[in-house]
């Protein structure tokens, strides 16, 4: 690991992610990225196709779809999307009790010993269901709570799936749908969890090129520099390149937050902003909205960066605009 000037460092962070030429396919950047954060909000696109339109342009969604479901290249686990290649270090997460959130599942799962036994059960004999599917089978029984409402079924997949008992094996729509894990999953060895730990960092620091630690900027041995064409894309939210705020701040100067839990009175740009990268600079964020009836994207609100000049957004905008109607 090596100290590194910030310009360099801004070069090699959108390099390691892919940020600085199209080329290759889903697979390609899924392995690059590591993994692709799923998200229910998609003002303008489900986040996992909008950081795959930053780095390749318009592309197939359904690429994605068949790499999951039919082909099985990628996997889905606890709302990320995985190179199977991955399921050691996985199957090490699924099994881990370190954290307090494992604990917590464990015990539910305890105390809802019989309600598990039903859910597997129904999966061994009439999988793959959706949630609803599941639910309305006889002999199932609604329960009221004041936590979870009617929703015990949803939060007793989500459980079992963390555990790695069950597997999300397609989609319906939005909705998932649920069997068995060990008729989806092939098998694999299951690491041991430090060394899960270790190979996963390793793949993290690798696919960022750049950490912050204690104020340094610190660069991948592996990562490389080289120059970054002045082309104009939009980022989502739940991209790997600013994800880690603080870190974004770092190498930028660009403070960026998320203002959709935000109150609309007290909101610094809008709902759901994208971030502008220009080249290696973030240069401005903007407020696209895509209305799925008409099939047109509108701009809510384009923000400039302080000291940046203004952007000719039309490719981009007509872009994202020609793949989204298209999609």
């Amino acid at each position: 690991m090596r100290d590194v000037p910030i310009e360099e460092a801004r070069r090699i962070a959108i390099r390691a992610q892919g940020l600085d030429r199209r080329q290759g396919g889903v697979l390609e950047t899924v392995h690059r990225l590591g993994f692709l954060q799923l998200d229910p909000i998609s003002v303008v696109a489900p986040p996992q196709h909008l950081v795959l339109w930053s780095r390749l342009g318009p592309f197939d969604a359904a690429e994605l779809e068949r790499l999951l479901w039919k082909e099985r290249k990628l996997v889905e686990w606890d709302a990320f999307v995985y190179p199977s290649e991955d399921l050691p270090i996985l199957k090490a997460f699924m099994r881990r009790r370190d954290r307090a959130i494992d604990q917590r599942i464990l015990s539910w799962l305890k105390a809802h010993a019989a309600f598990r036994r039903y859910v597997l059960r129904e999966l061994r004999e009439r999988g793959p269901l959706l949630s609803r599917e599941i639910e309305d089978a006889p002999g199932h029984k609604r329960e009221a709570h004041r936590w979870w409402g009617q929703r015990k079924m949803g939060l007793m997949l989500e459980c079992l799936g963390a555990r790695g008992e069950v597997a999300v094996v397609g989609r319906r729509g939005k909705q998932r749908v649920w069997d068995l894990a060990e008729r989806w999953y092939p098998e694999t060895e299951t690491l041991p969890l430090p060394k899960a730990r270790k190979l996963y960092d390793e793949k993290r620091f690798r696919a960022l090129g750049v950490r912050l630690v204690r104020g340094r900027l610190v660069v991948h041995p592996e990562a490389e520099d080289g120059p970054v064409p002045a082309r104009t894309t939009f980022l989502s939210p739940f991209d790997r390149l600013v994800h880690d705020r603080a870190r974004t701040e770092a190498l930028w100067g660009f403070h960026y937050r998320l203002e959709m839990y935000v109150p609309a009175v007290k909101r610094e740009y809008g709902y759901y902003v994208l971030p502008i990268l220009h080249g290696d600079r973030l240069v401005g964020r903007i407020e696209p909205v895509f209305d799925r009836k008409t099939r047109e994207l509108g701009v809510k609100g384009v923000w400039w960066e302080p000291g940046e000049q203004e952007i000719d957004l039309a490719e981009p905008l007509d872009e994202l605009q020609r793949w989204l109607a298209s999609s």
